[in-house]
């Protein structure tokens, strides 16, 4: 990926001043405004390349539509939940977190909130303040033998895991995605949900807040669960459907609930929060001086990393860019944004484009499978109207103009490798090209059924023109464009010279009408790379 520039960063709440050091020291020049209002933050945006909020600043859609300038939006902190992934991801705005910052605090709250569930210690705590010294009202039970269900077995909760097994608890749990050999190692038996819930004693969830994940713990869970068991939730509001846990308290069904989240913050809903066995706290999961130290320091690095095109580390919808920091990936980027550009040119006269096929050959191209799709649809699109594609929002603009993309790999005899083949369907007419890298200039190798004798260097101004094989064909096409002040400074042709065929023209110029060839060529597009 070629390094993006970022030279303006807002830092919209109180984050580590490590964070504010460390883009300064690498020439980004840093703001921080704290408390804006949504329509303040609106005015403010539109004059930075860079947002770095933790989560109180909620980055809405309008927010991001009026940010000009932005490239990157940082979350100093796990989850993005206020931030419109999607409306960033439309504008071509990286999204960034920082998956490990706030890991071990996350962890150890967890930890504090299970112990002191099966303690009453703030309870205890509290009636001790008030004069009281009620010792059978506090009667609690060992962790020691008990079962505890954690679901979502990412950092969070493997620390959990490591850290209540120490305490001789038995640990369950369940993941979608972590492997079960990977968890069995970290003495984790996963099983199914279903599965899970009779078993627990205590139960711990630890999941992004995504509509799966919505209201996990409901009625029907509690339902399936021991009576008396124990939940926490340390990671987001919404997760456990706060109204049917009220009715599992209330019913004994739910022995107690450790809440550092909610779905409303500060809750106006004093339900819980006011309930005997319930343990609340205002949202402490990585309010550690160590966490926000950490979660500071890595936003500032990954954007560090980012701009100097390094390496691109937290970005949650921008993973195609990941295997895009080497030279050769550079090289095959350009490659198929000018391919894609050529095709765009090319068929300009038939738009809209309604279907695109990608197939790279060879076993060099297998790992540019994503960001060769990405490259060469950016390459089509990038002259639409009100049309700003990039190799972040590239994917959702061909979907939402309505265009079939399709991407193979194929391996090849030795003779096509390290080729990307696209044909585009524009107006029910088919266009082809091939291109490659060839010591390290991006090249055209053929366009529809014309296969260059020479391959054609993507770079400079190009001029194609599509006529019947002809001796007089470049004696002719010179003089027009002399006549128009363009000289020509390359002339590819086609190895076949049979049937209407592609040349390639490259000239000091474009000119200004392309219709002055008209009596020469059946067809001519002409680009700038």
């Amino acid at each position: 990926m070629a390094p993006i520039s970022i030279q303006t960063v807002l830092i919209s709440e109180s984050v580590d001043p490590r964070c504010k050091a460390i883009l300064e020291e690498n020439g980004i020049r840093v703001t921080e405004k704290q408390n804006m209002k949504k329509d303040e933050l609106m005015a403010e945006i539109k004059n930075y390349d860079g947002l770095v909020v933790r989560s109180a600043t909620k980055v809405t859609a309008d927010i991001i539509n009026a940010a000009d300038n932005l490239k990157i939006i940082g979350r100093a902190g796990t989850g993005v939940d206020n931030v419109d992934v999607d409306a960033a991801t439309k504008k071509g705005i990286i999204v960034m977190n920082t998956p490990s910052g706030n890991t071990i605090s996350a962890a150890e709250l967890t930890c504090a909130l299970l112990m002191s569930l099966s303690r009453n210690v703030p309870q205890a705590a509290m009636s001790m303040k008030q004069g009281n010294w009620d010792r059978k009202k506090f009667m609690g039970a060992e962790l020691y033998g008990k079962v505890l269900g954690i679901v979502g077995l990412g950092r969070i909760g493997k620390e959990v895991a490591s850290r209540m097994q120490s305490f001789g608890m038995k640990t369950i749990g369940y993941d979608p995605i972590t492997p079960p050999e990977v968890t069995a190692s970290w003495g984790v038996e996963q099983m199914s949900l279903e599965q899970l819930w009779p078993q627990c004693d205590y139960i711990t969830v630890h999941t992004p807040l995504m509509p799966s994940t919505v209201g996990l713990l409901s009625d029907e869970t509690f339902a399936r669960c021991k009576k008396g068991v124990k939940v926490v939730n340390c990671a987001r509001g919404g997760i456990i459907d706060e109204e049917a846990l009220l009715r599992a308290l209330e019913s004994g069904q739910c022995g107690g609930a450790g809440l550092d989240v909610f779905v409303e913050e500060p809750p106006k809903n004093r339900a819980l929060v006011d309930h005997p066995n319930v343990i609340s706290c205002p949202h402490l999961g990585a309010s550690t001086k160590e966490a926000q130290a950490r979660c500071g320091e890595d936003i500032a690095l990954q954007i560090v990393d980012m701009v100097q095109g390094k390496k691109l580390v937290g970005a949650v919808n921008a993973q195609v860019l990941a295997s895009t920091f080497s030279q050769e990936s550079h090289q095959l980027i350009k490659l198929g944004e000018a391919v894609g550009a050529v095709l765009q040119s090319c068929s300009a006269s038939n738009k809209p484009c309604s279907q695109v096929e990608i197939t790279t050959l060879g076993d060099c191209m297998k790992s540019s499978t994503g960001y060769m799709t990405s490259s060469v649809l950016v390459g089509l699109l990038n002259h639409g109207s009100g049309c700003c594609p990039n190799l972040v929002n590239v994917l959702s603009l061909a979907k939402e103009s309505g265009i079939t993309v399709n991407h193979t790999h194929c391996k090849s005899d030795g003779a096509a490798s390290g080729v990307c083949k696209v044909e585009i369907v524009a107006s029910g007419t088919s266009y082809k090209a091939s291109g490659s890298v060839q010591g390290g200039v991006p090249v055209l190798l053929g366009l529809s059924d014309s296969v260059f004798r020479q391959p054609v260097s993507l770079t400079g101004n190009l001029l194609f023109i599509k006529a019947s094989a002809n001796p007089q064909l470049l004696s002719s096409v010179a003089g027009l464009l002399a006549t128009e002040g363009v000289e020509i400074e390359s002339f590819s042709a086609p190895a076949d010279r049979s049937g209407d065929l592609w040349y390639c023209v490259g000239v000091s110029s474009l000119l200004r009408d392309l219709s002055a060839l008209q009596s020469l060529v059946k067809e001519a597009a002409q680009l700038a790379i």
